[in-house]
């Protein structure tokens, strides 16, 4: 299995990340792509690589990009720290990218001035993109199209949305990101509705650690792999980790008609293929 989406960089992993680590190798997690949402978080998820890789051989890659929250901070120069960081052997895409409209904590307007610049860099590095867009898929799709014929591949991160929204990435030949928010009845009825349209070779899984634990999951297994700081009190257990993939696939499995172990199995191969990680 490959989770293409964690946040090995967040504080919550700070005091265990080799366990972390650990568990996620034995739970069968064989490769983790850790994402980069500013250029500061970019370069610290792409050291947390190089700083494992003698532990851990060939698992850890990330991405390098600027996430809409954090357009606001994109400069002349950050285009150029993307291009220096996307140089090194672990990043294999850019991005955190693209729209969020749902909180606008940059305006619309830098969101995507940011978002065009990094996609015309995807174009000219020949790498893929990993899509951030929470209610902003029109004009994302409409940015998008502009682009497409010129982008080796994309995928849309931890996807949440519309039916319409699903066809449009799938219209433009993109990948389908699902985590944990599947496994949740309330929040996530309307992707466990949706999840069967996802052709097998777009489909892709992710915790998004350390946010969205599955619901499906024991909650005693939380409490065993809980942080140092949360082991006093059962009530703080929320911590999700690459170690929980498996409880995503069984919730993608509850809603399609192929088995775990062929969604394990598709879902590897095409992680292999889009990060060129063969």
């Amino acid at each position: 299995m490959i989770d293409i989406g964690v946040n090995l960089s967040n504080p919550r992993f700070a005091k265990d990340t080799q366990a972390v680590l650990t568990r996620a190798q034995q739970a069968g997690v064989e490769k983790l792509i850790l994402t980069g949402t500013s250029i500061a978080e970019s370069r610290a998820v792409s050291d947390l690589c190089a700083e494992y890789a003698s532990q851990f051989n060939n698992m850890l890659f990330s991405t390098a990009g600027i996430h809409p929250h954090d357009a606001k901070e994109f400069t002349r120069s950050s285009i150029n720290d993307l291009r220096e960081l996307a140089a090194q052997r672990q990043v294999v895409a850019l991005g955190e990218m693209g729209l969020d409209f749902n909180r606008n904590f940059s305006t619309p307007k830098a969101q995507e001035k940011a978002f065009e610049a990094q996609l015309e860099l995807a174009a000219e590095l020949r790498l893929p993109v990993f899509l951030h867009e929470r209610d902003a898929a029109d004009r994302q799709l409409q940015i998008l199209k502009s682009y497409r014929d010129h982008l080796v591949d994309g995928v849309s991160h931890c996807f949440t949305g519309s039916k319409q929204a699903l066809f449009g990435y799938l219209d433009l030949n993109l990948h389908i990101g699902v985590t944990g928010w599947i496994s949740d009845d309330k929040r996530g009825e309307s992707l466990q509705s949706l999840v069967h349209n996802i052709p097998l070779n777009r489909l892709m899984v992710e915790t998004d650690a350390p946010y969205l634990l599955p619901k499906n999951m024991p909650k005693a297994t939380a409490e065993k792999t809980a942080p140092p700081e949360n082991t006093k009190s059962a009530k703080k257990v929320s911590r999700n980790e690459p170690a929980f993939l498996p409880f995503v696939i069984a919730a993608i499995a509850a809603h399609r008609s192929e088995t775990k172990q062929e969604i394990a199995a598709a879902t590897t191969a095409n992680a292999l293929r889009f990060f060129r990680l063969n």
